[in-house]
């Protein structure tokens, strides 16, 4: 974990330039929706506030749960250099997800909040109103980057059976853009698309936070719900990565010294 951050932490310019590039884009999807609700009114339980608040979040979202491209592993699944990981006495897989994990926890300091405070500058935002909602909250998203990842090292471990894993990978960020709620709130899809989004995995990245943080959910209960829901997920795609892996490893030839 310290090694992600550290890794992070030696491209401030680059961090500096997607925080600011990250906030642009905030006020111009923001001017969107604004105008959206304006002309059609709630949609789908969010009004004005919520949908800034949604906004705002997604702008930060980006970077920490890592919606789109990580192609670290598939790199060296491709150049061989998986070879030297393999043969480190440490488990592959956990180390990466510790590496995630400090990679997330660094990008949600200096690239998720500062959009989201300028976004609370600017507009008038929803933000929880029980204390507990903000611990329930930093526990999604938590879970958010660990489904996230479990996702992300699946699409990576193709790289042992295809010449060219990009394809994957560029499907792979199609889906997230549209399944997790980034390129629209799920609550604008029709109920039930909503309903069956919100179930897959792709919803415990991004919707499900930011439903615990707008508390559109009516009782405690719901929130322990999509906790475990994002759980699930969590230790699901960990061991279908975790099976992966070792068929990957059995099936991988070294040729040379």
């Amino acid at each position: 974990m310290r090694a992600g951050w550290q890794r992070s932490a030696q491209y401030r310019a680059a961090t500096f330039a997607g925080a600011f590039t990250n906030t642009v884009f905030g006020f111009l999807r923001a001017a969107v929706l604004i105008a959206t609700i304006d002309v059609a009114g709630h949609i789908g339980g969010y009004d004005r506030a919520d949908a800034l608040t949604y906004t705002w979040l997604t702008q930060g979202f980006i970077m920490v749960i890592a919606i789109w491209r990580w192609n670290d592993l598939a790199l060296r699944i491709q150049t061989g250099d998986i070879t030297t990981d393999l043969s480190r006495p440490i488990d592959l897989q956990r180390a990466w997800l510790a590496e995630d994990i400090g990679r997330a926890a660094y990008q949600g300091v200096f690239r998720g909040l500062p959009p989201f405070i300028v976004g609370a500058l600017f507009f008038t935002l929803r933000l929880p109103h029980h204390p507990i909602t903000w611990l329930a909250f930093a526990v999604s998203v938590a879970l958010a980057v660990v489904v996230s990842f479990g996702m992300r090292f699946i699409v990576n471990l193709g790289a042992f059976w295809l010449l060219d894993w990009r394809g994957t990978s560029a499907l792979a960020g199609l889906l997230v853009t549209v399944l997790s709620g980034f390129a629209v709130p799920l609550n604008f899809y029709p109920h039930w698309a909503r309903t069956t989004t919100e179930l897959l995995p792709w919803g415990s990245m991004v919707q499900l936070p930011i439903n615990i943080f707008l508390e559109q959910q009516p009782r405690a209960t719901s929130v322990v719900g999509l906790l475990l829901l994002q759980a699930g997920w969590a230790v699901a795609l960990l061991a279908i990565g975790r099976r992966l892996l070792a068929a990957g490893t059995k099936k991988l030839v070294v040729q040379g010294g």
